[in-house]
């Protein structure tokens, strides 16, 4: 392989670093200073340019990822679609010739990822960046690239433009499926061809019955009218020094519930789901099922309520995947083997002995849901879960969720993901300054917002279109 007519066998990282850059897919695995402007500064200052050239491109690049209000903060501060944003800043005000880019929207708001790729695709018409981009969330790319390179795992590398890779691989983002649904030949890369086709052959969408929007039963805790409420806050407020995170929120969760959370970037979902789990100082009042779960011990907070965090690698410990499952067959007092049948529902073949800092980030965050799901708590709190996730993997993901609904479980799901939010949610919760701005049903909720509004609903707008199985084949 050659870069710019360099083999990088022959040549160090270093000999290429003014011609390529790379962003990883943790973003925190990349930063080695405290602020945002020192971060985006540093890799210029190794590459040996002038203080004036790197004052002018900080605040070049600042202003074209829209993160100039952050330059001050502290990185560790930041929410982790902020400290992405930050990452690509730092190695795009090298100004590379080659751009790696390693799932660069995996923690972006809708809004957020949209002005990244547009801010990227820009410097590849103006001034002729090439980039390399590996995204599992095709339906964000697919509509700004030239060519697609498809890796089905059996050492095979399939390559040509979008439209005739998606006609021809087991890839199912919503597009793909609107055109197996309706016997397109090929595969549109934009909502706007596939509106078009719609339009001109007259393909229609079946809505379902409002009623069958609203919550499912649940198969125990339930009242007179409806599912038991599981999860109560009043006036929930989180403060990080003189940071809101979040004020005044007052919510009700029901067992039997699936309950996107959203917003952008530092609106405050992750504070939320860490103080519902009695991890974070709060105000105000936090009641799941009828008690604090900050007052319970370790062992009785796990089965009422578990969180999986956007960094999964932070719950594990243990030398092997074998350690990790048997711990927390341990913790939460249940057969051995309980934790292993949980990843193999989740479709991970994990080897035993691997080191659980060594997979992937995808495998990571499977590893750690099947950790918390060990101990079957009633209430399950996932912080961005399909970050890292292909498309099989989440639907995997879909089925573990809804069993747990229909078990009776409440399940609250922070996610940019609005596919998947469509596909699975019941409810949604909209945030915006660490206040709630929107609740309701997912379908009145993000089919009203172009923003959070899933593909098929753009396609077929203003029919509220979630999923392609409501399109009339």
């Amino acid at each position: 392989m050659s870069v710019a007519g360099r083999t990088t066998s022959a040549h160090r990282p270093r000999d290429l670093a003014r011609t390529v850059g790379f962003v990883p897919q943790n973003p925190l695995s990349s930063f080695v200073t405290d602020t945002v402007e020192d971060e985006i500064a540093y890799g210029m200052e190794q590459l040996g340019m002038t203080a004036s050239t790197m004052r002018k491109r900080v605040e070049e690049t600042l202003d074209l990822l829209g993160i100039a209000d952050l330059r001050r903060r502290h990185l560790m501060e930041l929410s982790g679609g902020q400290q992405q944003r930050v990452a690509i800043a730092s190695v795009l005000a090298a100004q590379p010739r080659v751009l790696v880019l390693d799932e660069p929207t995996s923690a972006l708001d809708p809004t957020a990822a949209h002005d990244v790729l547009s801010a990227v695709e820009t410097l590849v018409q103006d001034v002729g960046l090439t980039v390399v981009l590996a995204e599992h969330r095709l339906e964000r790319v697919t509509d700004i690239a030239d060519q697609m390179l498809w890796l089905p795992g059996d050492g095979r590398v399939i390559s040509g433009t979008p439209s005739q890779v998606l006609a021809v691989a087991d890839l199912q983002p919503p597009l793909s499926r609107l055109a197996h649904r309706v016997g397109w030949s090929s595969v549109p890369v934009s909502v706007r061809d596939a509106r078009r086709r719609v339009q001109q052959e007259g393909i229609t969408a079946t809505l379902p019955e409002a009623s069958s929007d609203s919550l499912p039963e649940a198969s125990s805790s339930t009242v007179a009218d409806g599912p038991a409420v599981l999860v109560r806050t009043t006036d929930l407020g989180v403060h990080y020094g003189e940071t809101v995170a979040l004020s005044g929120v007052c919510l009700e969760l029901r067992a039997g519930s699936v309950t996107a959370l959203m917003g952008r970037n530092g609106s405050g979902k992750s504070s939320m789901l860490w103080a519902l789990a009695g991890a974070t100082p709060s105000t105000g009042q936090i009641e799941v099922d009828g008690t604090n779960p900050a007052e319970l011990d370790p062992s009785q907070a796990r089965q009422e309520i578990s969180l999986v965090p956007q960094t999964a690698a932070d719950l594990l410990y243990l030398p092997t995947v074998a350690a990790e499952c048997e711990q927390a067959d341990h913790e939460s007092s249940r057969p051995e083997g309980t934790c292993r049948q949980r990843l193999d529902d989740l479709g991970l073949a994990l080897d035993p002995r691997a080191d659980p800092h060594d997979l992937s980030e995808g495998q990571r965050l499977g590893l750690v849901l099947a950790i918390q799901l060990t101990a079957d708590p009633r209430v399950v709190l996932l912080d961005e879960p399909t970050r890292g996730l292909d498309y099989t993997a989440k639907d995997r993901l879909a089925g573990i969720v809804r069993r747990l609904r229909d078990a009776g479980s409440c399940v609250v799901v922070s996610t940019h993901d609005v596919e998947f939010a469509a596909t699975l949610c019941d409810r949604t919760v909209l945030l915006a300054g660490g206040e709630v701005i929107a609740e309701g049903s997912t379908r009145e909720v993000i089919t009203s917002s172009p923003a959070y509004s899933p593909q098929l609903a753009k396609v077929f707008h203003p029919a509220p279109v979630l999923r392609v199985e409501e399109v009339t084949p």
